[in-house]
């Protein structure tokens, strides 16, 4: 497609917004997995400390370590947590071995991941899921964690949470979610946006307008992308589909949206909230591909015709300012608001 003809066919395709995207999509008859909500966590609580991907630094496992002291909680770091296999942190059966040892641990009321990287796929046939179900508890994490995330909800059901990892920064608004979520939730929780910093430009716009109702599901583009085919891979009918990306050309974007597309992942979703995609523009002089859509184009090219509400830029991804996004909770995406509420709390 020439460039001028993709730019007009996404004006048209945002002209058609205000005739086609004002109501609330709902899939007709989705199947929806039952979910098990893990216990909330309060002050004092110990908490796991475990590195399922990438390898960890003695300086990381302690801003780990510091972050989760200040907020309250007795941090226990597992068996493993250090170990270094090249870039992974362990083989994948000690980096298993950590994850299920918690899940067992009585006295263990959450399990936070360290870090990203990668290498949770190689760990998924270590995992004793049988278990995790019957000792159900929270686990967040984002980036790589998005493989135990979309894991967990397949086979168990499990409720888990794309969220800080243990070397992220806990600012303020970040904290705020993680307590209103895991702490002390609520029905009808909204997330929205903070006001960008002065000087800046919100980064959030309408792909396609309306309102969706469904359950979460989703993560890391590239993560979500590369469990198709696989037993892990969950039915997204009736779900919103919440995305986000670092790193990744909009041509390679493309390629997984397109994946998704051609999967049926989207065929019967509710809607889709994108959060940020962190440092995804088009760098010709390393990929060789000149006169590059950008980002935006690529969104509402793959994204507008699904007919579904979508919206870009909602606080979660690789970015400071991160959103608390329950796996398998129901939501609402309001993309002219620009608010994904959680309409029941993630935890009991």
């Amino acid at each position: 497609m020439k460039r001028s003809s993709f730019i007009k066919n996404s004006a048209l395709a945002a002209a058609a917004v205000a005739l086609t995207g004002n109501n609330t999509y709902s899939a007709s008859r989705p199947y929806i997995p039952d979910v098990i909500k893990p216990g909330r966590i309060k002050e004092g609580d110990k908490i796991g400390l475990v590195s399922p991907a990438g390898m960890l630094s003695e300086e990381e496992l302690k801003e780990s370590v510091d972050n989760l002291t200040k907020l309250g909680f007795n941090p226990v770091p597992g068996k493993y947590v250090l170990n270094r296999n090249g870039y992974l942190a362990g083989t994948d059966k000690e980096r298993a071995d950590d994850l299920n040892a918690m899940f067992a641990d009585k006295t263990i009321k959450a399990i936070v991941c360290t870090r990203g990287g990668y290498g949770a796929v190689r760990i998924l046939t270590y995992l004793d899921f049988n278990l995790i179900k019957n000792n159900p508890k929270i686990l967040i994490g984002y980036s790589d964690i998005t493989i135990l995330l979309c894991a967990l909800y397949k086979k168990t059901g499990l409720v888990s949470f794309h969220g800080p990892v243990g070397t992220s920064t806990y600012n303020d608004y970040s904290v705020n979610h993680f307590r209103n979520v895991l702490m002390a939730p609520s029905s009808n929780y909204k997330m929205e946006n903070p006001p960008p910093a002065e000087g800046d430009e919100p980064q959030i716009y309408t792909i396609r307008s309306g309102a969706a109702e469904g359950k979460l599901y989703g993560g890391n583009l590239s993560l979500v992308a590369s469990l198709i085919g696989t037993e892990y891979d969950a039915d997204t009918a009736g779900h919103i589909i919440y995305l986000e990306e670092v790193g990744e050309e909009p041509y390679r974007v493309d390629r997984m949206l397109t994946q998704m597309i051609q999967a049926g992942k989207f065929e019967k979703a509710a809607g889709v909230a994108v959060g940020i995609f962190s440092k995804c523009e088009a760098k010709p002089s390393e990929s060789g591909i000149t006169n590059s859509f950008s980002l935006r184009e690529v969104l509402s090219d793959r994204l507008y015709p699904l007919g579904i509400p979508v919206i870009y830029g909602l606080s979660f991804g690789h970015i400071v300012n991160k959103f608390t996004i329950p796996t398998g909770i129901r939501a609402r995406l309001n993309v002219d608001d620009a608010s994904l509420i959680l309409l029941e709390p993630a935890v009991i």
